[in-house]
């Protein structure tokens, strides 16, 4: 299982705006059978991400196929991401991580 963690700078004026975009991602990715989050930091370190968008995957192709089809047709998810782009301060930092699942007890 892995975990793929978009983290987005945003300015506090876009920062509603900003959350609009990614719980829309939440939802499409929800729709597709993905389990997936918006985090709102409550604090965070100088530099630190405004928002973060976390998804839970059984493999990693299922990333690529979930970026170019995320939000609706390649069209809509285009469209999608170019108006969310900008209002981002930088590119999304992306962090894929594998989740460490416990062993099980004999």
């Amino acid at each position: 299982m892995y975990l793929a963690r978009f983290s987005y700078e945003v300015l506090p004026v876009n920062r509603q705006p900003a959350i609009d975009f990614i719980q829309r991602e939440v939802e499409a990715a929800r729709n597709k059978g993905l389990s997936a989050r918006l985090l709102v930091p409550l604090t965070r370190a100088q530099g630190g991400a405004a928002l973060q968008f976390e998804l839970e995957l059984a493999r990693l192709d299922q990333l690529d196929q979930f970026r170019e089809r995320g939000v609706g047709t390649d069209k809509e998810t285009g469209s999608w991401m170019h108006a969310f782009s900008e209002i981002l301060l930088s590119p999304p930092v992306v962090e894929i991580l594998r989740i460490v699942e416990e062993p099980q007890a004999k």
